[in-house]
């Protein structure tokens, strides 16, 4: 990979050794439509061009904020860097408010949108901004548009000051500042190098085993927060052809469309995934419907690597041909790889889809890592069900005596923007305090088993560690999102999002007298004591002081957009507890 040390070496790499004739595919009103390898680099060259004619300097940062994943993001992305701006990218759902923090804490001057919906956002605030214009992507009228930068690019006579401004960056110059989603208080402002992201993507790339210039991607993890990015990065490098979906919602008409080799993922939506096919194999009858869930069955037992003998694996084989192989087609027919990082992925996933064979290389990271630390690969013994891999090449992590994984590498962040103290308080000797507590297994697979922050001890002065007991109950299709509280409290308890969804067609199923909105759900006895004995089921593999002793019901989904969830998808723990504190007072106090 020589010749690789700042992003905007990607684009003419992938056209040195690749050439593709499709590099970037985004859906305009229902046709895909693709820019090559060589468009791609002349386009970016244009923003470039373009943007120093509207003087933007070296440091200056320009605000992307975009509600799809789509060509032009990328575009800009490296039009931005290759003059020395940074490029600032923003969560589109997160409020106007917080919208007014990042632009005005980054100092950002010139601000490419969306579409209408995030331009209002835009508009709403821009005067408390130092904002001196907005453009957008999608044709606006009366709007300024990305393709009015492009045009003043298009006369080529100031390239030579865009290549002068090329070789004046230095690999470990700031290339981006990735405000994190912040489950508690203001977002923080990553600050990471080429070298950063570029370090990462040239070791995650001895990871994954891609047909080089052969494969095709599904890309819809926004691509604000940093996985997405460097995986996309990792892609062009590879000269994988990124398609871009149109939505998590037409996720699945997408894969249908597209048929990709490889897709990325969080959690939650793995598990959505799984909890459709599941709800399918319900709906079957006789034994069509046992011989659906004698392959789940089979799939929670997998082991990598035969591990389980000759007559598992015999039985394996069936199950692919007979099951398996209509979940693959379901998901395009073509998927040989999926991969997961953000949050802790349910074994009983992991296991499944890897049955399945789908498997999902689950991996570890954070916005100040760049963010990969380690990844499973499937090859060479590199897959172990329930870590997230071996640690990657250039990387120090270490243990440290309270279990707190540390971490020293070029990936490492050069600190949040503004703030030295914040960065201070997560850095030792050039080692980064992750929060996450975790332990190197015999053979070195990284194991995360919580959160050092989300712990919390009850009054009892016991440990409870929130996450693991979390993504147990989880795994039930009654419980939609749940949340495990007790600190300083005499028990642990929970507050419990359920899956109305999967209830109505349970009520229905079951024939219960229960009406089939979500206020009588969360009030109906019979609900909460299906609940109830979901609970105690997951219990059992917990300690006594681990128990989940009581438990409320909310009356909402948790989403995004109601202040719930992250981007990612992360619970926003604080909000939630001030959102819910009079369920908390009354399994405390009542």
């Amino acid at each position: 990979m020589t010749g690789i040390t700042r992003i905007f070496d990607i684009p003419k790499y992938q056209l040195e050794h690749y050439n593709l004739d499709k590099a970037l595919i985004t859906k305009y009103n229902g046709e895909w439509k693709s820019i090559s390898s060589q468009e791609y680099v002349d386009q970016a060259n244009a923003i470039s061009r373009g943007l120093l004619r509207l003087g933007i300097q070296p440091n200056d940062k320009i605000a992307v904020i975009s509600t799809n994943n789509r060509t032009e993001w990328n575009v800009m992305d490296i039009g931005i860097l290759q003059i020395g701006a940074q490029n600032t990218p923003i969560y589109p759902t997160i409020s106007e408010q917080d919208y007014e923090y990042i632009l005005n804490h980054s100092d950002s001057v010139i601000c490419f949108v969306s579409d209408a919906e995030v331009l209002a956002k835009v508009n709403a605030i821009k005067a408390n901004t130092k904002l001196t214009a907005v453009y957008t992507f999608d044709d606006i009228v009366g709007e300024k548009s990305w393709n009015e930068v492009l045009e003043l690019g298009k006369d080529k006579s100031n390239q030579q000051e865009v290549e002068a401004r090329m070789a004046a960056v230095k690999p470990d110059d700031l290339a981006t500042l990735i405000y994190t989603s912040g489950t508690t208080g203001r977002p923080k402002g990553v600050m990471l190098s080429h070298d950063n992201l570029v370090s990462n993507v040239l070791a995650s790339q001895k990871r994954v085993p891609f047909e080089n210039g052969k494969s095709k991607s599904l890309s819809f993890l926004p691509v604000c927060h940093v996985f997405e990015r460097m995986v996309i990065y990792l892609y062009q490098v590879c000269g994988v052809e990124i398609y871009f979906a149109e939505s998590i919602d037409k996720m699945s008409d997408n894969l249908k469309e597209v048929k990709p080799n490889v897709m990325t993922a969080v959690p939650r939506l793995y598990e959505k995934v799984y909890d459709k096919i599941v709800a399918k194999g319900s709906e079957l009858t006789g034994v069509k419907k046992k011989l659906f869930f004698w392959a789940i069955e089979l799939g929670l037992k997998y082991e990598p690597y035969g591990a389980n003998g000759w007559w598992y694996e015999t039985q394996l084989k069936l199950a692919r041909k007979l099951i398996f192989s209509k979940w693959k087609e379901g998901l395009g027919g073509e998927l040989d790889l999926m991969v997961s990082g953000s949050a802790a992925l349910q074994t009983r996933l992991t296991r499944t889809f890897a049955a399945a064979g789908m498997p999902i290389m689950e991996g570890y990271g954070l916005t100040e890592t760049s963010p990969v630390i380690a990844v499973n690969d499937m090859r060479n013994g590199g897959f172990r069900v329930g870590t997230v891999g071996k640690v990657i090449e250039k990387l120090d992590v270490k243990i440290a005596a309270d279990g707190e994984i540390l971490v020293k590498g070029p990936n490492v962040m050069l600190g949040y923007f503004k703030e030295p103290e914040k960065t201070q308080e997560v850095m030792t000797d050039g080692y980064f305090h992750t929060g996450d507590i975790g332990e190197f297994d015999a053979d070195g697979f990284l194991k995360i088993t919580d959160r050092k922050k989300e712990m919390f001890k009850t009054s009892g002065g016991k440990y409870v560690a929130p996450a693991l007991i979390e993504n147990e109950l989880k795994q039930s299709r009654f419980i939609e999102q749940i949340m495990v509280i007790g600190e300083g409290e005499k028990m642990p308890a929970a507050l419990i999002q359920p899956n109305f969804e999967f209830i109505k067609e349970w009520i229905k199923k079951k024939n219960k007298d229960i009406a089939l909105d979500n206020a009588s759900i969360i009030k109906s006895d019979v609900v909460i004591a299906r609940i109830q004995k979901e609970i105690d089921a997951a219990n059992e593999h917990f300690g006594k002081w681990e128990q989940v002793k009581r438990f409320e019901i909310t009356p909402d989904i948790w989403t995004i957009e109601g202040g719930h969830l992250t981007p990612t998808l992360k619970m926003k723990r604080k909000i939630i507890k001030e959102m819910y504190k009079d369920l908390i007072e009354k399994i405390y106090r009542s």
